[in-house]
């Protein structure tokens, strides 16, 4: 398989905590990865940095051997168009209606598309994800797991090769929760590459080809389906807290 994500002794500090420590990473195209661990491990942190979205304190962070941080205008356009990012809290904007939350990706990547061409790409994505009240509304008219549905809709918009996925199915009823893990089942058919944070040990080994243990911000351990699907790895992990 090919290498799409490296990470090389990535770390990252704030107000003086060492939150991800050393952590060398090496993502294959195609591939689901779960990263899992006790609560305050710095899951949702190393995800951030791995997606770009964070600055490391240290080290660094290839997408097809260039490095995130280091790449001009044009490849770093090109990169967040292929990837996507599921924030836990749904990061959408408070004083944006739901329906310009949706248009901005779509704006900013395919500037030449239509209003109408536009609607109807947002149209067709909340479709698929189950949202079924008003576009027009703000996100503070929404429950959490409406929130979260747009959130992942428009995640979607721009059919992305690389998802990053942070809890994404908390606060969702079982209907919806299993509404969007089979999405990202087809993500995975489609042979897009998935990266997510969860404590749900049952959509763990669901969807994840390989398992990354973090514990006090270091990879504690490294393992592939067939080993979680173990009951001393299961066990193992329920002892550091996953679930």
């Amino acid at each position: 398989m090919m290498e799409i994500l490296n990470t090389k002794e990535l770390s990252f500090s704030s107000q003086n905590t060492q939150i991800v420590q050393g952590v060398n990473l090496i993502i294959e195209e195609g591939q689901t990865t779960a990263l899992v661990g006790p609560s305050g491990c710095g899951k949702s942190t190393l995800l951030k940095l791995i997606a770009g979205l964070i600055i490391p304190s240290t080290g660094e962070v290839q997408y097809r051997g260039r490095n995130i941080i280091s790449m001009n205008r044009v490849q770093n356009l090109e990169f967040r168009r292929e990837s996507a990012f599921v924030f836990q809290d749904s990061a959408l904007w408070a004083n944006q209606t739901l329906l310009q939350c949706m248009e901005l990706p779509l704006k900013i990547h395919f500037p030449e598309m239509s209003a109408e061409k536009r609607r109807r790409r947002i149209d067709e994505v909340i479709n698929t994800v189950g949202y079924k009240r008003s576009l027009m509304i703000r996100p503070a008219n929404l429950s959490m797991g409406e929130q979260k549905l747009i959130a992942f809709g428009r995640a979607m918009l721009c059919s992305p090769k690389l998802l990053f996925l942070d809890e994404w199915t908390e606060s969702l009823d079982d209907h919806a929760a299993h509404r969007l893990i089979s999405l990202v089942k087809q993500q995975k058919l489609h042979n897009n590459t998935i990266i997510f944070v969860s404590h749900n040990i049952g959509i763990i080994r669901e969807l994840a080809d390989n398992i990354i243990l973090l514990v006090e911000g270091r990879i504690h351990k490294k393992m592939t389906k067939e080993q979680i699907m173990s009951d001393q790895d299961l066990t193992e992990l329920l002892e550091k807290g996953l679930a």
